[in-house]
């Protein structure tokens, strides 16, 4: 199935959680002179407007990015600093947020000339929008193809540091199962990776057997990250929450959302919103 579109999401809650986690995962490998591969199994296009009619049309960004103020979240600066580089670069009007960055476009702006990125998407019209937005980038690869097959044949990759963002839609059920196997067999091949891997809460039996099929895989160091903005509702409603599994995350990572998430938990959502920070897998 091919019929889910981002753009219609952009900005969200959801997509908050996971770029805060990105970006500071990018921030931990860029610390060292050392090349490092940025590898997207579902990448989106990368970009998007959002005065554009898909994002107008639910307008999921003013429960997300728009509700958040730069100068209130100090600890957040380069996140901030991402987005205002991208509006700046697509000519946008300073005063307000007219582009949001997908996971390719914050990586494209951490990625140096030793680095490299590998960026999978099979929607056609979002695969030819992605080659677009990174046609310029020689470090960038972008292939058509099914991003979970291609993973494994890019680990362990020669530069022997990784990160690994895995963010499908779960428009299949079967994709849990697919995500986890996808992850167990790269991990065997490439242990010292980072794997960071987004889920939606729309059905916590669900995800609930996801973690548990993480924590018995056999792979350590495991941390989870929750961001909602109500309590669990398992009846498939809509996603209240989103999360992100991080397989081998920086030292620095859980100190830093264990202090962020109830800060931004509360601005996102008020009291209703909830969050979880804890270890599934110690090292």
């Amino acid at each position: 199935m091919l019929s889910y579109r981002h753009s219609y999401h952009a900005g969200n809650f959801a997509d908050v959680l996971k770029h805060i986690v990105l970006v500071e995962i990018l921030e931990h490998l860029c610390k060292k002179d050392a090349g490092f591969d940025y590898i997207d199994t579902h990448s989106g296009a990368g970009l998007f407007n959002l005065k554009s009619a898909h994002a107008k049309k639910l307008e999921e960004h003013s429960n997300g990015i728009a509700k958040l103020e730069a100068s209130d979240f100090p600890e957040l600066e380069r996140y901030f600093d991402v987005i205002n580089d991208i509006n700046k670069e697509a000519g946008a009007d300073r005063r307000e947020l007219s582009f949001y960055p997908g996971s390719p476009s914050f990586a494209k702006h951490y990625l140096r000339r030793q680095d490299r990125g590998w960026l999978f998407e099979l929607h056609p019209e979002d695969f030819k929008t992605l080659s677009k937005n990174t046609e310029r980038q020689r470090k960038i690869r972008v292939s058509k193809e099914d991003g979970l097959k291609g993973l494994l044949g890019l680990v362990p990759p020669a530069s022997r540091r990784a990160v690994v963002l895995v963010d499908p839609s779960y428009e299949v059920k079967t994709e849990y199962d697919q995500v986890v196997t996808a992850i167990k067999n790269a991990h065997k091949k490439f242990p010292s990776g980072t794997y960071a891997v987004w889920y939606p809460m729309i059905n916590r039996n669900k995800i609930n057997e996801f973690e548990r099929q993480f924590v018995h895989s056999g792979i350590r160091n495991i941390q989870r990250f929750e961001l909602g903005l109500s309590a669990d509702d398992n009846d498939e409603r809509g996603m209240t929450s989103s999360g992100m599994i991080v397989i081998n995350p920086p030292w620095t990572l859980h100190k830093k959302m264990s202090e962020l998430l109830p800060k931004l938990t509360k601005t996102l959502a008020g009291d209703e919103g909830v969050y979880k920070c804890d270890v599934l897998v110690d090292e």
